[in-house]
């Protein structure tokens, strides 16, 4: 058993992220995870922690896996930076047009010709309902692919990349798809925007405020509480399924991202391995960090599912 110090367990309860705490190995949490992967049938990345005590556990945290849409979280970062820059202002309008569209049932691309749309509404819907339309067209307001991955390079994030339209990145791009990251970085991204380090402390709280409203709920999501706030990004291609997710837990923050690729199961239902996967590892967090809590999921809840 893990013994914490009193202090670390009173900003647990507190709920409160406890600022540089060391990270201490989870044996435990590790041997589940460990059992939890076994007989997936494709490459699985986790990285765990939970915030105020510094406990992690992971499986390849530090391997490259495909972004797919949550390359959106660093388009959402280097989107606030040009915003506190001056470059952009959070509500300006922007005029959409037909060359801007990309093939999808996206809620932007569904727009008329010269429509006009705010900003602030493209960032939501970027994050919320993981419009593509709007997150290529952020991702060109913003200086292009090259911009995010300087923005990237320079905190600290040395594996996380935009590949798709991004010079010099076609090779990458061949291997990754639209971008490329590690378990360890994405969970990362989304702590340093829960701890307001993220371009400055009110771009930190906008930002942690659009990723709480997330359409997408039917896989990690669907295993929290509704109570619970998350904050949280998804994505997928047809060998890969991922998900980053920060808990605002009841004892204490904790943050998770679980990547796969090279997928044997490629099938976009619900039963699909991957997704079978982050559902699990989300149920088996919650039941680890929360072991008191008597919320289960609602019988017939597969029915609202997307």
């Amino acid at each position: 058993m893990v013994r914490i110090p009193f202090l670390l367990l009173l900003i647990a309860l507190s709920g409160l992220p406890a600022a540089g705490q060391p990270r201490v190995h989870d044996a435990a949490l590790q041997a589940r995870l460990e059992h939890l992967v076994e007989g997936f049938r494709g490459d699985v990345g986790i990285y765990v922690r939970h915030l105020p005590t510094g406990r992690e556990a992971a499986i390849q945290p530090d391997t490259l896996f495909p972004t797919a849409s949550l390359i959106k979280v660093p388009i959402l970062l280097k989107t606030f930076d040009a915003i506190e820059q001056g470059v952009l202002d959070y509500h300006q309008p922007l005029v959409y047009r037909d060359s801007l569209y990309y093939p999808g049932e996206d809620l932007i691309g569904a727009l008329k010709d010269s429509s006009v749309i705010a900003l602030s509404k493209v960032v939501m819907l970027m994050i919320t309902t993981s419009d593509n339309t709007g997150s290529l067209w952020l991702q060109g307001l913003v200086g292009g692919g090259t911009a995010i991955n300087d923005w990237l390079a320079a905190h600290g994030f040395e594996h996380t990349r935009v590949n798709s339209r991004t010079p010099g990145r076609e090779a990458a791009r061949e291997v990754y798809g639209w971008g490329q990251t590690t378990p360890r970085e994405m969970a990362e991204m989304l702590v340093m925007i829960r701890e307001g380090r993220a371009v400055s402390p009110a771009a930190s709280e906008e930002m942690y405020r659009v990723l709480t409203r997330i359409y997408w709920n039917d896989e990690a999501l669907s295993q929290l509480p509704p109570t619970v706030q998350t904050a949280s990004k998804q994505g997928a291609v047809s060998r890969s399924r991922s998900e980053v997710v920060l808990v605002n837990a009841p004892h204490g923050d904790y943050v998770f991202a679980v990547i796969t690729k090279n997928q044997e199961d490629t099938r976009w239902t619900h039963d699909n391995e991957g997704y079978v996967l982050l559902r699990d590892v989300s149920r088996l967090l919650w039941q680890y960090f929360e072991p008191d809590a008597d919320w289960h999921p609602a019988p017939g809840m597969e029915r609202y599912w997307e």
